[in-house]
């Protein structure tokens, strides 16, 4: 899909997905359960209305930035939608970092405004006086301290709100990488990039409509959850449940039993340690989900099989990233092919070429590009690295794939991460995919590790169903299972048993830390 073919050139999005519910009926239906609470779409463009005059009462005009520092609440949904109606810019931004995180994302952003849920003001509260450019913040959801509430400047604002007269391509918000391969790079996306994703992805993939319910365990700060909760439900009219919580396996089964999603998002740590939860089917219900939706990484096929024959509903694994806003590549609802990302989403090409640009043949890994008219326009204050990045209207992701016959695309691993064994290319994916079909295994990560004669061979990290079952000899038999499994110059040579694997938020195991 092409913006320029469908969309008028003075378009302002949130007309798209706020006023268009209301335009089309739906001022009293259901459009999102927070806690006990239900907002229809008539409040949330009551929010959105608000909290952009709250903005304008503050002195946030076209095109400053503002900074959201929010749970997946209502402070978050009218936020996005108030700032982008008034053509200012929201950024939102991880909940589960630190505060030099917040102090560099305030800074690099030059952000005029930041809107704080309460409870992260404890971790970013003492960075924001440092802040070079700040004004005013905003608190959400609990006493403001030294700050304005959020909740009172909302109140008192005027619900009636013009939207302001940008353009398609205007940039309408900022998203920062998830840095899984080093300190995030602010991704700015234009008005037309959400219409793009949710006419592609959610109504021709997933086929969502308006009696669907969603649930996404990726938060909406993450490129990922933003469409999942949050933008795609209010494309079609449909509802989404928010949950403001640390997404744990029981957590997550509690959500759907309580609220009977349709579709559940999550990624495939999440989905692994769903499995390992004690009996989930004898104690939750599942039935009302029709799809789930894996990102994030590589869904390793045994996944996707114990998921299927425990609950009976398949996970459809697709890849996007933060840069292209959402998923491009993805299998498909009912011809699921698993372990692999699937085929180009309609609107989407997909190529692989090696390190000259030149395409590979198939079956031969190389780098992954895309085309699509969701990619961003560029990164903020980052030129080399945006020129490293985008080819005229491709971008290259970052990624190792390889396409098979049948056209279907096979992670490979992040291009920092792999491994040169003898000459020949490996892919961590491959050999962490063959130690989870180990039923002793819950998760894996595989790096290069030098040996005695400084050759780089694999290495493993392990992490255990059942820690206490790490027995003498355990290891050992996990290298004669992937030497069974898969070629056997790929086995890791060393495996390390550790409690836990690092991640960034959005469940993306951070390989370079334990190279590291």
């Amino acid at each position: 899909m092409n913006a320029s073919e469908t969309l008028p050139t003075q378009f302002n999005v949130a007309t798209y997905f706020v006023d268009r519910n209301l335009e089309e009926g739906r001022a009293s239906a259901p459009a999102f359960f927070y806690e006990d609470r239900t907002l229809t779409y008539g409040d949330v463009r009551d929010l959105a209305n608000r909290t952009g005059n709250a903005l304008l009462e503050l002195g946030v005009e076209m095109e400053d930035r503002v900074l959201m520092l929010c749970l997946d609440a209502p402070e978050f949904l009218g936020t996005f939608w108030g700032a982008i109606r008034i053509g200012a810019v929201p950024i939102p931004v991880n909940t589960l970092m630190r505060g030099a995180d917040y102090l560099y994302f305030l800074n690099d952003s030059r952000a005029r405004v930041a809107v704080v849920s309460a409870p992260l003001l404890a971790e970013a509260g003492p960075m924001l006086p440092q802040a070079t450019h700040l004004r005013h913040v905003l608190v959400a959801g609990g006493p403001p301290g030294a700050y304005l509430s959020w909740e009172d400047r909302v109140a008192k604002a005027s619900a009636t709100l013009a939207p302001a007269s940008t353009s398609r391509d205007d940039a309408a918000f900022w998203l920062y990488s998830s840095g899984s391969t080093g300190f995030p790079k602010g991704a700015v996306h234009l008005h037309h990039d959400m219409v793009v994703s949710t006419e592609t992805y959610a109504k021709q993939v997933l086929g969502l409509r308006a009696t669907d319910r969603v649930y996404s365990a990726a938060k909406l700060f993450f490129a990922y959850g933003l469409g999942n909760a949050g933008y795609f439900p209010m494309g079609v009219g449909a509802q989404s449940v928010l949950y403001p919580h640390r997404p744990t396996p029981e957590g997550v089964f509690e959500v759907i039993s309580r609220h009977r999603p349709t579709i559940f998002f999550g990624v495939p740590t999440l989905y692994a340690a769903m499995l390992a939860a004690k009996e989930p089917e004898t104690r939750y219900d599942l039935s009302s989900l029709r799809v789930c939706v894996s990102a994030g990484e590589a869904l390793p096929a045994e996944i996707y099989k114990r998921w299927r024959d425990r609950f009976g509903v398949e996970i459809v694994d697709g890849i996007g990233t933060t840069e292209i806003l959402h998923i491009f590549l993805s299998n498909r609802p009912g011809s699921a092919r698993p372990g692999s990302s699937g085929l180009p989403v309609p609107g989407y090409a997909a190529c692989i070429v090696d390190d000259a640009g030149l395409p590979v043949p198939r079956g031969e890994i190389g780098n992954l590009r895309v085309k699509g008219d969701s990619t961003m326009a560029f990164y903020w204050n980052k030129h080399e690295k945006t020129k490293e990045t985008l080819f005229g209207s491709w971008i290259q992701t970052g990624d190792k794939y390889y396409q098979d016959e049948d056209g279907y695309f096979w992670y490979c691993g992040r291009s920092d991460d792999m491994l040169k064994v003898g000459g020949i290319w490996v892919s961590p994916v491959e050999v962490e995919a063959t130690l989870v079909g180990h039923p002793a295994v819950l998760e894996a990560a595989v790096v290069g590790k030098e040996d005695t004669d400084s050759l780089v061979k694999p290495k493993a990290f392990v992490v255990l169903k059942e820690p206490a079952s790490a027995a003498p000899g355990l290891a050992d038999e996990l290298k004669a299972f992937v030497k069974d499994k898969i070629a056997p110059y790929k086995y890791p040579r060393w495996i390390e048993f550790v409690a836990e694997l690092p991640k960034t938020a959005t469940g993306k195991i951070q390989r370079f830390k334990l190279r590291d």
